[in-house]
């Protein structure tokens, strides 16, 4: 259902104190994949938007950060904000991007907006291919579109139903710019190892062009936290691709169905979805630092309020 722009928000999806991860983050470890949502009075969301939400600030988001122990960031713009990236661009600024980010573009940019995006911290973009957002370019469109991309050093961010994965693997493996999928490909963990949505994404991990983000425990999830059924596809892909595998909590977990997240827990899951130092080394900040190239880390100031 479309919302008006007058629309209430709704409630939020994530939890207002999540628990403190009793895992201990290597030093510059990596959230690859959140979002920031207003504050609505500077950054008004986009007409026809398919949701709208409470405001989840940088500030917040920075506060969350201090709490997990993670140094670097990326960010990535919410369908509800539209393709005005600029929520995105304002939190990375402040990160002296520290945190990166990616952006919702049209296939018509031009290429002075893409080299402005790309010098306000912007590194790649992301096209939907989900049922509940709206429906966007064909995917042979986008992989032209790519060439774009991969000029300015960008990638190309894919957010599919795992339904879909097989019949988007030609054009992707077609892509001259890197591709990431998000969310572990939004597989059904009830389904198993062997079904074949997941048997489609590793085939296109084959290509060593193709990332994934073992995101999502908690959207893949049929049993709820802490996400045991999710846990053996993340595990299963950073031990498979564990040199193109990044991981994020998706804070503040937009359209979330289920239990709120606790972010803790996503935290300290990754004892068992990278069950030693040095996978979880690599997961969470060799691979992000040489995917992204992140400026240096620097303290943030947040506060939760």
């Amino acid at each position: 259902m479309v919302h008006n722009a007058d629309t209430v928000a709704d409630p939020p999806y994530w939890m207002a104190s999540p628990s403190k991860p009793k895992l201990k983050l290597p030093p510059g470890a990596c959230d690859a994949h959140v979002h920031v949502f207003g504050p609505r009075k500077r950054f008004p969301f986009a007409d026809g938007r398919y949701y709208t939400p409470s405001d989840a600030t940088k500030e917040m988001l920075f506060a969350l950060h201090e709490r997990l122990g993670v140094q670097h960031c990326v960010i990535v713009q919410p369908a509800c904000h539209g393709t005005d990236n600029s929520v995105t661009t304002d939190a990375t600024a402040a990160t002296g991007h520290a945190y990166n980010g990616v952006g919702l573009v049209p296939l018509t940019i031009s290429d002075a907006e893409l080299q402005r995006l790309d010098a306000a911290g912007l590194c790649g973009a992301r096209f939907h291919y989900m049922t509940h957002l709206a429906k966007g370019p064909g995917i042979n469109e986008v992989v032209v579109f790519a060439k774009r991309l991969a000029d300015i050093g960008w990638h190309l961010q894919i957010h599919t139903e795992a339904k879909l994965i097989a019949e988007l693997t030609p054009a992707l493996k077609r892509s001259p710019a890197p591709v990431v999928v998000d969310h572990m490909g939004r597989v059904d963990a009830s389904l198993g190892l062997n079904h074949p949505d997941f048997r489609a994404l590793l085939a296109l991990l084959d290509d060593e062009n193709v990332w994934v983000k073992v995101s999502g425990s908690d959207r893949v999830t049929r049993q709820g936290p802490p996400y045991a059924d999710a846990v053996p596809f993340a595990r299963k892909l950073v031990s498979e691709f564990g040199d193109r595998c990044v991981w994020g909590t998706d804070w503040p977990h937009p359209n979330h169905e289920g239990p709120i997240p606790d972010d803790g827990i996503l935290v300290d899951i990754l004892a068992d979805i990278a069950p030693t130092e040095a996978a979880r080394r690599a997961l969470l900040v060799g691979n992000p630092q040489r995917f992204y190239r992140f400026a240096p880390a620097r303290a943030l100031t947040g506060t939760a309020s």
